[in-house]
């Protein structure tokens, strides 16, 4: 194959969700000496931007998201290493966890890997997390953006709960505060006084990019 046919196959593969082929084309890539940020950025990423659009459109629904993001994650197991080697530059760092209370976790997976497969370096703490683990994980990985996910409507609180803790750890004005799950709307985002929320992975990306652009706009202002 050549290398052009390997991105195409790469992009498709990803995009109908077939994990073993993806992996199978990202060893062959690899073997070929193709550099692993151009599986990443001309293949891998341009095919999850395509999920993401088509689940807009409403052409894709949640289990085709998945197969996908599963699909580029067993690509990204590999890829992952060789491209903290090269060095190659995230558009930013987001930190996610389930709140304390919640062992949800198939909505906040999905996330995940939607934001690394557009760029993000992601740090997923798990479900059961408590308001401390996220100030003393903010405070080893410094990112740009955190992600408060709930599930259940008895755990919301424990965003408001989160919110506290930075503030009192004087971290709030540094980071980026997004929170998402299936009971979760804009006002109670808005309530509790996070910065961002989103309804669905596609969104979140898109949200996270932009209160990202805009923290940076501000910041070079």
């Amino acid at each position: 194959m050549t290398p052009e046919e390997i991105l195409q196959g790469l992009y498709d593969e990803t995009l109908v969700g077939n994990a073993p082929r993806v992996l199978e084309l990202t060893n062959e890539a690899l073997g070929m000496g193709m550099e692993p940020q151009n599986l990443l950025f001309d293949a891998l990423i341009p095919s999850l931007e395509e999920v993401g659009a088509r689940f807009e459109r409403g052409d894709f629904f949640v289990p085709e998201m998945l197969i996908a993001g599963r699909a580029m994650a067993g690509s990204m197991e590999v890829l992952r290493p060789l491209l903290a080697e090269t060095g190659v530059q995230t558009i930013g760092k987001f930190l996610m966890g389930t709140v304390k209370g919640d062992v949800h976790d198939i909505g906040k997976n999905l996330v995940n890997i939607m934001l690394e497969g557009a760029g993000f370096e992601v740090i997923d703490l798990g479900v059961q997390v408590a308001p401390e683990k996220f100030v003393e994980k903010i405070q080893e990985h410094q990112p740009d953006i955190v992600g408060f996910s709930a599930f259940l409507t008895t755990t919301m609180p424990m965003f408001k709960a989160n919110m506290n803790a930075l503030q009192k750890a004087g971290l709030r004005d540094q980071v980026i505060v997004m929170v998402g799950g299936a009971p979760v709307t804009q006002e109670y985002a808005d309530a509790v006084g996070a910065d961002g929320y989103a309804a669905d992975a596609s969104a979140t990306v898109k949200k996270a990019k932009d209160l990202l652009q805009r923290k940076r706009a501000l910041v070079s202002a």
